[in-house]
């Protein structure tokens, strides 16, 4: 995922360079030569190598020896993990979703919206490695919101304007044959899962992937967040989602939502 594209006179140019090969250096390889962040970034090798020896001070990355390419420092773990610490929502959901996953032996997430785009917050596995496949999120990885339960669930209870503000900034691209891509039949979609209080992900997002999702609200009554089991679709099958997931993961954010103050009671006719 990008920067959100905002004009903004007060951004510190090497500052934001310095991002932008954070955010390079996180995708899928371990390291990175210079030649290649180079050419990614559209920036000259001795602009690269000042920011990155920079960064390499200040232990945000880490150089290989003997290739002498660059890759994530451990920094920036003891960083996420301090944020990760001070979110209260992480900490009171914890409980709640290991049991949820130990109950239905699937992956489960918790994720929130942050700049148009779904951040996971936490992730457990309970299933026997001899279940085999397993999902390819990982805490703080972002992801497109209109092509996943959880990024459905969140969209749907927005306000129109700033819904419509996320499809115009971060566009719905097709990540498989089965994404919504378009907007009319999507909001159309999202005012289904704001009706009935849950989303799926029918393969939308990941081919051979389904998932089902659930608002989880404040003490006010805003959705804050949102949790999901995923897996693969061989096992949830359509069919299981609706007759048992549906109504496990609604329980499950109902129960997270009144742990932070939510009264679950005064919830009808708001989704």
């Amino acid at each position: 995922m990008s920067f959100p594209n905002q004009k903004n006179t007060n951004r510190v140019q090497a500052i934001e360079r310095g991002c932008r090969i954070l955010e390079f250096l996180s995708k899928g390889k371990q390291t990175y030569s210079i030649h290649e962040i180079s050419s990614e970034l559209g920036l000259p090798k001795p602009t690269i190598h000042r920011i990155l020896s920079t960064l390499r001070h200040c232990g945000f990355i880490r150089q290989d020896e003997m290739s002498k390419e660059y890759r994530l420092g451990f920094r920036l773990v003891e960083m996420g993990q301090v944020v990760l610490n001070q979110i209260d929502l992480r900490k009171e959901a914890e409980p709640f979703l290991s049991q949820l996953a130990s109950q239905v032996q699937e992956t489960v997430h918790l994720v929130v919206l942050d700049q148009g785009e779904i951040v996971y917050l936490d992730k457990i596995e309970k299933f026997s490695n001899l279940k085999g496949l397993r999902m390819a999120s990982r805490i703080g990885m972002r992801n497109y919101a209109h092509s996943c339960a959880v990024g459905k669930v969140l969209l749907a209870f927005l306000p129109d304007r700033a819904r419509d503000e996320v499809f115009e900034q971060k566009g719905l691209p097709k990540l498989t044959r089965k994404t919504i891509a378009d907007a009319g039949e999507l909001k159309r979609h999202l005012a289904d899962v704001r009706t009935q209080g849950y989303a799926v992900d029918d393969e939308e997002n990941e081919e051979g992937i389904r998932c089902v999702a659930a608002p989880i609200r404040n003490d006010r009554g805003e959705v804050i967040a949102a949790i999901s089991i995923s897996g693969p679709s061989v096992r949830m099958t359509k069919e299981w989602i609706h007759r048992q997931l549906k109504r496990e993961i609604t329980k499950t954010a109902k129960e997270i939502s009144r742990e932070l103050g939510f009264n679950t009671e005064v919830s009808a006719g708001r989704g």
